[in-house]
């Protein structure tokens, strides 16, 4: 029986050592199709999106003492949960004061300083909207603010306590899965001619789900109420608000909250633009609002700045400074009030620092016949001592021109290279190192070709004054 019963393990061993084989053989075969197909996948896959990291929430920022400050405008988040209440239970409702946390469940406090008057707005996004956000917002009232909310002596100017309505939820989520396709051939949509994408599209924000506007009609939402907006309520430059959010779901999910001042204000789309290659481009980019009580504050400061709009308050100055490696610096000084309100886009040009990249000047002006510079010569001249100055490295060419009907080719030469001279020493003397700079003038053959050119098609001399072309690099 032993022998009987060994033999017949040796055959089903045999067979399944076959059965195994043949199953590697047909993953190997359907390994080769499914890798010629994930080929054929990615090299028809869009770019991954940016992957979005959560913002870690500081451990003690449930309390009132550590609360987080927000810069103006500027989004924060998407965060981690809050979890806990902290330390200190600062908000605890009791019978004089009913409209606040009966307790803190899951909190996090902000802090943020009014840079100008206007009325304030608060935009919060929940990663989940079935997470039960509460906000009240205090003007900080002195060194003991913390302990008269504590003490329940300081009275929040606006409260947002509205409880989620899960039925309008439920049903809004019921109707979104009654629209999605219930079989494949209704999934694929009917083909559509290509349309051309747009030259820029603005970086979509988070849709708020509860905050603050000026839009909004309730003044209050109590616990008995349903909503997410109250209406803003006016501040003064140089305020500080307390903003403390609490989570009454317990295992909720993160937010991102925005603060503004809604204010008169001009508000352009801010972008870069790469000429050459015709495609926007994103910048290190800085821009510093003067004229608040604060002194200078940094109204945009983002090392990948795609292009968005951007708040300038009438009445106050910015200064921006834009960089990227390739091209050169842009350093702008400005008010407001040098912007239009009617003007939507606020565009830069990024110019390239490679070789041969040249800029000419029109409004370039100099004394009749003379290499003298008369007046309205400083505003053109100057924004390019700016860029040069920016990048100590480069070298560049200072070549001048002239109008001339070729009479005296030779007094026309030298006098476009004086002129080119001229425009060589403005340089010096704003800082920018003579032996980074050579000039020439026009050669014989191109004063005989443009005026030739001007007498025969009648369009007149060129208005080009001075060229200036990067030569290289100092070694």
């Amino acid at each position: 029986m032993k022998r009987i019963f060994v033999a017949l393990m040796a055959v089903a061993l045999m067979f399944g050592a076959a059965g195994d084989l043949q199953a590697q053989n047909k993953k190997k075969k359907s390994g080769k199709a499914k890798t010629t197909q994930t080929t054929k996948k990615k090299k028809a896959a869009a770019p991954a999106a940016p992957v979005v990291t959560d913002v870690e929430l500081p451990y003690n920022s449930s309390d009132c003492l550590f609360a987080i400050p927000l810069q103006m405008d500027q989004a924060y988040g998407p965060t981690t949960a809050p979890d806990g209440g902290g330390r200190v239970q600062e908000v605890v409702a009791d019978k004089a004061h009913p409209n606040l946390f009966e307790r803190e469940h899951n909190s996090v406090w902000y802090k943020i300083k009014v840079p100008y008057n206007g009325m304030l707005e608060i935009s919060i996004a929940q990663r989940n909207v079935w997470d039960d956000y509460d906000f009240l917002v205090y003007r900080n009232t002195g060194v003991y603010f913390s302990n008269q909310v504590l003490l329940n002596k300081v009275t929040p100017v606006a409260v947002n306590l509205g409880a989620v309505d899960s039925n309008s939820l439920a049903a809004a989520a019921l109707k979104a899965n009654e629209r999605q396709p219930k079989s494949k051939t209704e999934a694929k949509p009917k083909k559509k001619k290509e349309e051309a994408e747009p030259d820029f599209a603005l970086p979509v924000e988070p849709k708020a789900t509860i905050g603050m506007n000026v839009d909004a009609t309730d003044k209050m939402l109590t616990k008995k109420q349903f909503g997410g907006f109250i209406k803003s309520i006016p501040v003064r430059m140089g305020e500080e608000y307390y903003i403390v959010l609490d989570n009454r779901s317990e295992g909720g999910q993160g937010h991102t909250i925005t603060c503004s001042v809604h204010a008169d204000a001009y508000e352009p789309l801010v972008l870069f633009y790469d000429r050459k290659g015709k495609r926007y481009v994103d910048v290190d980019l800085m821009i510093l609002e003067r004229g608040g009580q604060g002194g200078e504050r940094p109204i945009v400061k983002d090392a990948h700045y795609r292009g968005g709009k951007v708040k300038f308050i009438p009445g106050f100055s910015y200064t921006l400074y834009a960089k990227r490696d390739g091209y050169f610096s842009i350093y702008r000084e400005f008010n407001a009030s040098d912007l239009m309100l009617h003007d939507t886009i606020m565009m830069s040009y990024m110019e390239r620092t490679e070789r041969g990249a040249s800029f000419q000047i029109k409004n370039v002006y100099f004394e009749d016949g003379e290499a003298t510079f008369i007046e309205g010569t400083d505003t053109a001249l100057m924004q390019y001592v700016a860029m040069f100055l920016n990048h100590p490295d480069i070298t560049f060419l200072v070549k001048g021109y002239v109008q001339s009907y070729g009479v005296n080719a030779e007094a026309d030469m030298l006098l476009s290279l004086e002129r080119a001279k001229a425009v060589k020493q403005y340089f010096v003397d704003h800082g920018i190192a003579a032996d980074r700079i050579t000039t020439a003038g026009m050669t014989k053959n191109e004063i005989k070709r443009a005026a030739a050119a001007a007498l025969d098609n009648g369009a007149g001399f060129s208005g080009i004054k001075v060229e200036l072309i990067i030569t290289g690099k100092k070694e």
